[in-house]
């Protein structure tokens, strides 16, 4: 069976189905995507169309059940919804000017993102924000880790990444999802010891966790949050779905 991607049925919500042959799959592999916004399905190279079609139809009612989790976490960045911020919900409200900063503020004590410009722009500079501020609080945080520990960096990236929030490259280049800035600031704190303590251990064996704890101490906590949270963030959206 050669890769493709269709679309597949998931009580009644309609995702996009990816189906990829490997040649090291000794099985096939189900998985929602991060997000909740697509399906994912590696296959043994040789099977027949049949074979996989089965296959998704007995995992059809725990597809169901996984897809359950993200109800009402799927969202559209919009005038009225609600964005974390470093953990702290804050509701979006359009100023209705044209001009104008995005900066998160309190209206009645509340918290609040007030975003300018058009109404079509609001989820692209509620976007920026997020990645402004993930760039000032990570870069603060890995200049501290980094003294800490003796290590120092070459470069910081940010870029929006499903398959990990960071990395560490050979040559001292880190690079980091700006989605993290939606999480506690203990958990971004967490990410910028994980990547620092990679300067010094290129492996995740018992030396690279203790260095990473004892850059932050909260790392299991840190850590539990993000398998069991970590996802939600890529459910929402920042563009309107084109599915």
């Amino acid at each position: 069976m050669n890769d493709r991607t269709s679309t597949i049925d998931i009580g009644g919500r309609l995702l996009p189905l990816n189906v990829k042959t490997s040649a090291r799959a000794r099985r096939m592999t189900l998985k929602i995507e991060p997000g909740g916004h697509a399906v994912s399905l590696t296959v043994p190279p040789g099977l027949a169309r049949h074979q996989v079609d089965g296959f998704l139809r007995r995992h059809h009612d725990w597809l169901i059940d996984r897809m359950a989790r993200f109800d009402g976490r799927d969202t559209t960045v919009g005038d009225g919804a609600t964005l974390p911020v470093f953990g702290v919900a804050h509701t979006i409200r359009h100023s209705g000017n044209l001009r104008g900063l995005t900066e998160a503020c309190l209206e009645d004590g509340a918290p609040v993102l007030l975003v300018s410009g058009p109404a079509a722009s609001i989820g692209r500079r509620a976007a920026d924000y997020l990645k402004k501020e993930a760039r000032r609080e990570i870069t603060e945080r890995v200049r501290h880790h980094a003294g800490a520990s003796g290590k120092s960096f070459s470069a910081i990236a940010f870029k929006d990444t499903k398959s990990r929030w960071g990395s560490c490259s050979s040559t001292g280049n880190l690079n980091f999802s700006w989605r993290i800035a939606m999480a506690p600031l203990f958990v971004v704190d967490y990410l910028a010891a994980h990547e620092v303590a990679h300067l010094s251990e290129m492996n995740h064996g018992p030396r690279f966790w203790a260095l990473c704890e004892r850059l932050c101490p909260r790392t299991p906590e840190a850590r539990r949050w993000l398998k069991a949270e970590g996802s939600f963030l890529h459910a929402i959206r920042f563009e309107p779905p084109t599915v």
